[in-house]
């Protein structure tokens, strides 16, 4: 069962801090992965003072450390962005720079981000919502699903894997929404997928992910 440890400096606010089995790495360890390059972003706290989404910046530790520790990936090909380190032009850098620089023809690309999602309440688009992203100027400072797949798509990997956990719904828990939209169920349709990516999501186009 989860471990819930609180700690709290002089004037500061208690944070919880959550241990469980899985952050315990097993001792079982895969064989060297060299042409396996992964981006883990983890946004917990947000410039324009939006929710907090929990504990999103200990689980992108936490996937970085089964990455390197466990699954074969070298130190040197993990991307790690937490909070303020992953900011839109963080995004733009690792999506649109750092991976294409790095990934050849049949190599394995991992991406992992925990955090808000937002919807275009008028184009009905999702984004991801960096730390400094505004839901009322999604366009201006969050960073487009569809053009993170279409970065990814480019790649000359053998395999993509995304892992999101967040919503696009902008109706509360791992989803925000500009002040006075409505919330709205997303169509997030299979044909924005590349035919080599895998993608895992927290939750469905109508579901909240807390």
């Amino acid at each position: 069962l989860p471990l819930f440890v609180v700690r709290r400096q002089v004037g500061e606010a208690p944070e919880r801090v959550v241990h469980s089995d899985i952050d315990d790495l097993p001792s079982r360890r895969a064989a060297a992965k060299p042409n396996a390059h992964a981006v883990v972003i983890g946004v917990r706290r947000y410039r324009q003072k939006l929710p907090e989404a929990d504990f999103a910046d200990s689980d992108a530790r936490l996937v970085s450390r089964y990455l390197t520790g466990i699954l074969g990936y070298q130190a040197e090909n993990v991307a790690v962005l937490i909070d303020d380190q992953a900011q839109k032009s963080d995004f733009e850098k690792y999506f649109e720079q750092w991976l294409p620089n790095r990934v050849e023809k049949g190599d394995e690309v991992f991406v992992y981000y925990s955090g808000h999602g937002a919807p275009n309440p008028t184009t009905g688009d999702a984004y991801l919502v960096p730390f400094d992203g505004d839901p009322t100027y999604l366009s201006e400072t969050a960073y487009p699903l569809k053009k993170m797949y279409a970065e990814l798509a480019r790649l000359p990997a053998k395999r993509t894997t995304v892992v999101m956990d967040s919503c696009f719904s902008g109706a509360g828990g791992r989803s925000v929404l500009a002040k006075g939209a409505r919330p709205l169920v997303m169509s997030l349709s299979n044909d924005v997928v590349p035919m080599n990516m895998a993608v895992l999501t927290a939750s469905a186009g109508d579901q909240i992910t807390y």
